[in-house]
């Protein structure tokens, strides 16, 4: 069954080279296995990667962008669906409505910000969809290391880290997209 895969990705061109062939790895993947890529809209850093590769592999492409950061000039007007919000909660809202699966790539504090929430709105049961952290680099590791420190503090049950896969390659990213099977989330994530 083919999939509204969004991802959530830096709008930095600064970042190191490895994370723009990821992006591209990732994006070819969407659409060679003809998922649909939903994402923030932008053409700059790994977000405008994403896009471009993505229709450079005849798929299609959904952006989400804010009114304020479309009139910054970033947007990537050839999206084949192009989606302005009012501000970035609206967005939000939207690309989890419309999205099946949810893939972080490496990202700033935006990226963080939409992966924690989504693990948040997993673990109160308000959806049960796929989630990925694609580890390039290791560069989430602190951030796994901080997971496990709430972990052992016992401030979220350590059975939450099933509301998650950690992916080291897009391929394995995509399969477990594919292949995922929603479980039902008890409120045993609740009790230690």
């Amino acid at each position: 069954m083919k999939k509204k895969i969004c991802i959530y990705c830096s709008s930095s061109d600064e970042v190191d080279l490895v994370y723009f062939q990821a992006a591209k790895e990732l994006a070819a993947l969407v659409a060679a296995e003809n998922h649909t890529l939903v994402y923030g809209g932008a053409s700059v850093g790994l977000m405008g990667e994403i896009a471009k590769t993505a229709h450079s592999f005849g798929g299609k492409v959904v952006g989400v962008i804010p009114k304020g950061i479309k009139n910054m000039g970033v947007a990537y007007e050839a999206a084949d669906e192009f989606i302005v919000t009012k501000d970035l909660r609206e967005r939000k809202s939207i690309m989890e409505t419309f999205s099946d699966a949810f893939i972080a790539l490496p990202g700033g504090f935006g990226t963080l910000e939409e992966m924690l929430e989504m693990i948040t709105l997993k673990q109160l049961n308000f959806h049960n969809k796929p989630l990925v952290f694609l580890n390039i680099n290791d560069f989430y590791k602190p951030l796994f290391d901080l997971f496990e420190h709430v972990y052992n503090s016992r401030f979220a049950n350590s059975k939450c880290r099933n509301l998650y896969y950690i992916a080291s390659d897009p391929k394995s990213a995509i399969k477990y997209i594919e292949d995922y099977i929603p479980e039902e989330i008890s409120q045993k994530v609740f009790k230690f």
